[in-house]
């Protein structure tokens, strides 16, 4: 037998699944996470896991890792402290940065201008010039530089970016600047920016570039750590760790470029939920994950997840490939308060995370989240995580109870009731960015829903969309760790090529992709990836002539090989151009960026089919309880998730649970079984 397993971190529980590929049996964990020391949560979870499938760790075969651990190094502060070199005369790229400010026309009057992740005094210059078409306009001083470079010696730096203009055309001065580097700053990890980000626009590549360093001995330290706490439970396996952009690389690689990870954690939900949408035999989707901390939401077309060029972590935006996910703080931790001024409830997006965490969690939270109004509703059984967290129902209604008398309501039940609803319609507004305002209708799309806290909020998210019919998988609160195990290694080219459709040939454009192409399948065959199981997308980005901003478009392989390229590539642009601003321009189109992206070989993992049954699912039913629904308690019926089988049909309101979470059927819908085991709630 064959194991691979699957570990996804998040804000407040650490997800494990372990997958035997042959059966497709599955067996998962659910623990506390560890926000100190991710990898006592990794390791807590993985024993628990491989106890429960009575194997030995050395049967592990491959062990596949979302983190956050990139993520959590930007929103908190706790980098690595970055040196800068410039060329000459542009030693304040990022503190010039671009002129954007968040919010209305006096929003830079209250917006507190984020420091950049490199200080300015921690910034050289070295004298050296390139033109943008990579010729040399002035050499290399070795001196200056290197006298810029030992100066930062006694700054206390503890990574180095090097980000030379125009260096996207030629990395010869950067590479030379970086073997100075390593003489005069030893021990001093590099980042050079026509590496991590080959494209034009010195600001975003410098920005990148820094944002790589500035993660970079945090992830190196977990990651070391990581693998050598697992070798020393005798798990052998290799190490890989999910990209932004769902794919995975080898443990090492990602060390060097952690600016990649930034999203790790999202992008296996989305994955995962492929997966098993495939399964249930949808191709087009919405996807919602609801944890602990936050909401993550994304789209999907023709079973390929939407790809986005930028990757946003809070007040932080980089170039960076990425799954389009767009990130709300609500979750099940979310706390609701009732500001004095104005009397008006709000939810999130502060959160309780997993220390202290809910009230009802009994762990020394006081302030009403989420999770206590959906205790207060009756939607949450007694236990969570499978006995993991008791909850506290009488703490969950003295929580909430606080936000009833601030705003003079009736009962608990009336504010955990409006909790919900507020929480909903901020998670409703996520799902609209990434569907309505991107030109497309949420109502030709299914609703896939998971995280632990998902599926409780999927049928009203349903109804707030449209979207039907909404999926709920099996284990949804471990699914980002299904995404992790059920997903293939990955390797992108990138590189600026600016010319006008009338400057360039169909040829020109088929050989610097065949270049790209060569170079990621180069370092994929390097991680044991053979050539005959690769498979490569290209991408080019496109623009009219005069914007300032481009947009990428995917590039058909069998136009490429044989087609004319330049003529497929203006009718996809002029399309997806439509789409988006609904106008076309009589400008002439121009090429601005290539882009390759070569994967191996999605792993062959079967699924179990449930047993086939009927409508019936009373032999489910494991009693009826009160719960609080349309401003009334209704009795709802209360089902095992793990006693349903396919064809079974649950008519709401109901409630059913599983180990991981737990799916509320709302009256007027119902749930049925799929044979693959999801769940597809529908309006009745």
């Amino acid at each position: 037998m064959r194991y691979r397993l699957g570990v996804d971190v998040g804000g407040t529980f650490t997800d494990v699944l372990l997958l035997e590929e042959t059966s497709g049996t599955t067996f998962r964990a659910k623990t506390p996470s560890t926000p100190a020391d991710q990898s006592i949560g990794v390791m807590n979870g993985v024993t628990k896991v491989c106890a429960e499938a009575g194997i030995d760790f050395s049967e592990v075969g491959q062990v596949l890792h979302g983190t956050t651990v990139a993520t959590n190094a930007i929103l908190q502060h706790k980098g690595a402290k970055v040196g800068l070199v410039t060329t000459d005369g542009f030693r304040q790229v990022l503190q010039i940065a671009r002129s954007f400010v968040p919010g209305g026309l006096a929003g830079w009057i209250i917006w507190p201008k984020p420091e950049p992740l490199a200080k300015l005094e921690d910034t050289v210059e070295v004298v050296g010039r390139l033109a943008a078409d990579g010729s040399e306009v002035t050499a290399l001083d070795e001196g200056q530089a290197r006298a810029a470079l030992s100066s930062l010696s006694g700054a206390g730096i503890e990574a180095l970016t090097i980000s030379l203009i125009n260096s996207y055309a030629n990395d010869a001065h950067e590479k030379q600047v970086a073997a100075w580097a390593a003489e005069e700053l030893p021990g001093i990890p590099v980042s050079i920016s026509s590496h991590v980000l080959p494209e034009m626009r010195e600001y975003e590549r410098t920005l990148t570039t820094v944002a790589n360093s500035y993660v970079q001995p945090e992830v190196s330290r977990y990651v070391r750590n990581l693998d050598a706490t697992l070798r020393d439970k005798g798990i052998e396996a290799p190490l890989s760790i999910l990209r932004s952009d769902g794919g995975l690389v080898q443990s090492a690689k990602a060390a060097e470029d952690p600016v990649s990870l930034l999203l790790s954690g999202p992008a296996g939900g989305v994955t995962g939920a492929v997966w098993f949408a495939e399964q249930a035999g949808f191709t087009d989707f919405l996807t919602f994950d609801m944890g602990g901390t936050s909401t993550d939401v994304a789209l999907v077309l023709k079973g390929e997840p939407r790809i986005g060029r930028e990757t946003k972590v809070g007040d932080l935006a980089v170039r960076a490939t990425s799954v389009d996910v767009r990130t709300v703080g609500a979750g099940g931790g979310s706390i609701a308060h009732v500001p004095e001024l104005t009397k008006a409830l709000r939810v999130g997006p502060q959160s309780a995370g997993a220390d202290p965490g809910p009230a009802a969690y009994g762990s020394g939270g006081t302030e009403p989240t989420v999770t206590d109004a959906n205790v207060v509703l009756g939607y949450l059984p007694s236990e969570l995580a499978g006995g993991e967290v008791t909850l506290d129902v009488d703490a969950a209604r003295t929580a909430v109870a606080g936000v009833a008398d601030a705003m003079g309501l009736e009962s608990p039940e009336v504010a955990a009731a409006g909790i919900v609803d507020i929480v909903n319609e901020n998670m409703f507004g996520a799902l609209r960015l990434v569907s309505v305002q991107q030109g497309f209708d949420p109502r030709e799309f299914a609703l896939v829903s998971f995280g632990g806290a998902g599926p409780l909020h999927a049928n009203a998210l349903g109804k707030l969309t449209g979207s039907w019919p909404v999926i709920v998988p099996p284990s949804p609160g471990v699914l980002c760790a299904y995404g992790d195990a059920t997903t293939c290694l990955r390797d992108e080219s990138a590189r600026t090529l600016i010319r006008a459709f009338s400057e360039t040939t169909d040829d020109e454009l088929r050989s610097a992709l065949a270049e790209l192409a060569e170079s990621a399948a180069a370092r994929l065959a390097a991680e044991g990836v053979p050539a005959d199981q690769q498979t490569a997308k290209y991408q080019v980005d496109l623009r009219y002539h005069g914007q300032g901003f481009e947009i990428p478009v995917d590039l058909d392989p069998e136009v490429l090989a044989g087609g004319e390229v330049l003529a497929g590539l203006g009718e996809a642009f002029d399309a997806e151009h439509q789409r988006l601003f609904s106008f076309l321009l009589k400008n002439e189109r121009e090429v601005i960026n290539l882009r390759v992206t070569v994967s191996g070989p999605r792993p062959e993992v079967a699924w179990k089919a449930l047993p086939e049954g009927d409508a019936d699912a009373s032999a489910a039913l494991a009693r009826t309880s009160e719960v609080w629904m349309d401003g009334a308690h209704v009795s709802a019926g209360i089902y095992d998730r793990s006693k349903l089988l396919a064809g079974n049909v649950v008519t709401g309101p109901a409630v059913i649970t599983e180990m991981d979470s737990t799916t509320l059927v709302l009256p007027g819908h119902a749930a049925t079984v799929h044979t693959s085991a999801s769940l597809l709630i529908r309006p009745v």
